[in-house]
């Protein structure tokens, strides 16, 4: 685990940030777990995606890495506001999901997604720095509603019905907030009766970025999204900062230990 108190959160400000967030997700999504997707430039290492010009992209820089060698950015989060979302005519998640029951509440909303680190700073401080810079940009823009989809590597189901169960017996959204996954790729969660559930099992095989989200206070959408060419099972998570508990504000806003 590498050193993190000399790490930078901010916003990407220029093409360098933006390429250097490509070529992280390229050594995570791509190199380390296999995805791929229509526009992953494989030749200059960068996983890039028609959405990239209109979200904010959050980095993760060690400001002692010259920009130019597009090894600066250590970690990164795509943020993507309702108003922005809608003057594009669409969020990525409706392509996985339908969201009619969050657009109906009419409440500012923000979609998360392509959160990841570099593997020398997981572990430690990074995902608490990229969190609090992300409770600050939620504040500043008075975000209500925060939702994405976060992904179990693989797509055997077979090998993720535990965690998948768990998820749809103890966290499923309210009826108010029930997105449900498109049916060309849906796949049943209700796996494993409620009786059978084996909670160290569970939690064991989940994402640490979904268990984060379910320390917030997080619910998870109807069904979950097969995804054969990211090579990932998909969930849609939900969160409403206004009902958050103290507990989980205080794990949202807390300072990272440095």
């Amino acid at each position: 685990m590498m050193e993190t108190s000399r790490l930078e959160i901010r916003l990407a400000a220029s093409q360098e940030d933006l390429l250097a967030s490509q070529r992280l997700r390229y050594q995570v999504f791509v190199t380390e777990l296999g995805g791929g997707g229509e526009m992953v430039d494989h030749a200059r290492q960068l996983e890039c995606d028609a959405f990239d010009p209109v979200y904010d992209h959050l980095l993760l820089v060690d400001p002692e890495r010259d920009p130019a060698s597009l090894a600066h950015v250590v970690g990164v989060y795509r943020l993507l506001r309702s108003e922005r979302a809608e003057a594009f005519g669409r969020y990525y998640c409706d392509a996985e999901y339908d969201l009619t029951p969050l657009r109906a509440l009419g409440r500012p909303m923000l979609e998360l997604g392509r959160s990841c680190v570099h593997p020398d700073h997981r572990g430690g401080a990074a995902m608490f720095l990229l969190w609090n810079g992300l409770a600050e940009y939620v504040l500043t823009h008075g975000i209500e509603i925060l939702f994405g989809v976060a992904s179990f590597h693989g797509t055997d189901i077979a090998a993720l019905r535990m965690p998948l169960a768990w998820l749809h017996h103890h966290h499923l959204a309210p009826a108010g907030l029930r997105a449900r996954a498109q049916e060309r790729a849906f796949q049943p969660m209700n796996l494993v009766p409620p009786d059978a559930l084996d909670r160290r099992q569970a939690m064991t095989a989940m994402p640490n970025l979904i268990k984060s989200y379910l320390k917030l206070g997080g619910y998870v959408g109807e069904g979950a999204f097969v995804d054969h060419a990211f090579n990932t099972t998909d969930v849609l998570v939900m969160m409403d900062t206004k009902a958050m508990s103290g507990k989980h504000r205080s794990f949202y806003t807390r300072r990272a230990p440095l």
